[in-house]
């Protein structure tokens, strides 16, 4: 019969787990502390341990490393009240089998340890990594949360730092992507190394190969010296990729090559450059769909996850909001001086947010900063419809313009004013485009034409009317 350990100094926290082993047919010992938990180990084995975070004297994270050096590689299943990303990255960096937050469902408890059990006699769960960076206490911009999902992200987090394989981070936009980047680099191995961080969608198309992997002096035109590619300055560190999704095809091929022989090729180069580095890539589009549409290569998808981050929309743990407030008001600076109301997270709770917890920290700044009473009611937000679009700001020119685009669709549908939805937003965007590409044509219509792709006439003549209309 397999033997339990149950070390919490909460005495109902230990009755609830010893009744739950009696249901299992288990054998089982309970014990208030680390001290006493490692006593009752030396006189007899055990096949799973259940400890407790807060324990008095030695705490429960510390209590790891010394069962497994006395007793060997025990599974050792973590609980705590404060699942904060540091206790996911100290438990699972220690060699914890499991983490699992208070309040917990027995039932989640129960197949745990079953488990456990099966992995004690298989000896198959990974052993904790060496050397890996101690967290430092101090949390992490946010990534803040207690609910359930978030819980998940933290193990998720955690999990990736065992190793250097690539991260897949998935999200829709503004959920803390690069954030969540941040926090893979700070507490894995390659944390004294650097963090390159890129955004694919803001780079044009025809620079994205000389960004990654650099280029040789005379390369290109305009490639007047050498420049070392992002790929090359990650090589100690991390490089972190969003945007994964709009690298071209042929990109994604020398990328995957890079992968799999750790060196790159530079623009306009026959010499590789051997380069060390973990890749982090992130997206908000489903990489699935793309490869069915020939848009993503499979191949590459597999090598960017050997682990994969998925972040919830905020609209899944409206429960972390009034955490999260407290942590935008005292990253503001203004924590002391403003409170929140019920009534105003109350509100909070009641909106979808399609921005997520970008959009949560722009309207919670936006309210401080318009209170004059030392609160914040629900008086201080303004109405998701009378409020003006603003495009999230580290999204690429490209997801900006289409929301804009959106929202000028939608305010302007039932305009009878407007007899050709289509034809009105051309007109709206030519005289931005026309004459942008026209000056950068170095005023030659011919080029300007080229690069626009439409006929030198056209051109001319679009940019007469224009001329005609001031």
């Amino acid at each position: 019969m397999s033997r339990v350990l149950i070390i919490d100094d909460e005495e109902s926290i230990c009755w609830g787990l010893a009744r739950l082993c009696e249901q299992m047919s288990l054998e089982h010992e309970t014990a208030s502390s680390a001290e006493r938990g490692l006593e009752l180990a030396e006189a007899a084995s055990f096949d799973v341990i259940i400890m407790d975070v807060r324990l008095p004297g030695i705490d429960g994270l510390s209590a790891i490393e010394q069962f497994h050096k006395r007793f060997g590689k025990v599974p050792i299943i973590i609980i705590t009240a404060f699942g904060d990303l540091d206790t996911a990255i100290g438990a699972i960096q220690k060699g914890a089998f499991e983490y699992i937050v208070k309040p917990f469902e027995l039932e989640v408890v129960k197949s745990t340890i079953g488990q456990a059990i099966v992995a004690n006699s298989l000896q198959d769960y990974s052993e904790p990594s060496q050397d890996l960076a101690e967290p430092s206490g101090e949390p992490e911009i946010g990534l803040v949360g207690s609910s359930a999902v978030m819980q998940e992200v933290f193990k998720q987090i955690a999990l990736t730092t065992t190793s250097d394989a690539p991260v897949l981070i998935t999200g829709e936009s503004g959920t803390g992507k690069e954030l969540t980047a941040r926090s893979i680099h700070r507490f894995g191995s390659r944390s004294s190394g650097p963090f390159v961080a890129v955004n694919i969608a803001a780079l044009s198309p025809s620079l994205v190969e000389s960004e990654l992997f650099g280029h040789v002096e005379g390369a290109f035109t305009g490639a007047n010296s050498k420049r070392v590619g992002l790929v090359e300055q990650a090589n100690g560190g991390s490089l972190f990729l969003d945007e994964i999704a709009e690298v071209s095809l042929d990109i994604q091929v020398k990328l995957l090559r890079v992968l799999d022989q750790g060196e790159v090729v530079p623009v306009g180069s026959n010499t590789a450059v051997k380069t060390d580095f973990r890749l982090i890539s992130a997206t908000h589009q489903d990489l699935l769909a793309q490869i069915n549409h020939g848009e993503f290569r499979h191949d590459l998808l597999y090598r960017l996850r050997t682990f994969e981050v998925r972040l919830p929309p905020l609209r899944d743990r409206k429960d972390d909001i009034p955490e999260l407030v407290e942590h935008f008001l005292r990253k503001s600076a203004t924590a002391d001086s403003v409170s929140p109301t019920p009534d105003f997270l109350d509100a909070l709770k009641d909106r979808q947010w399609p921005g997520n917890v970008r959009e949560l920290q722009s309207v919670v700044e936006r309210a401080a900063a318009f209170s004059k009473s030392g609160f914040l009611s629900a008086e201080h937000l303004v109405s998701q419809d009378e409020k003006a679009f603003v495009a999230p700001e580290n999204d690429s020119l490209e997801t900006k313009i289409q929301t804009l685009v959106r929202e000028w669709t939608r305010k302007n549908w039932n305009d009878s004013r407007i007899e050709l939805l289509y034809e009105e937003l051309i007109s709206v965007i030519d005289p931005a485009i026309l004459p942008t590409a026209f000056k950068l044509g170095d005023n030659q219509y011919s080029a300007a034409s080229r690069r626009l792709g439409i006929h030198r006439t056209t051109l001319k003549k679009k940019l007469d009317e224009m001329q005609g209309d001031d």
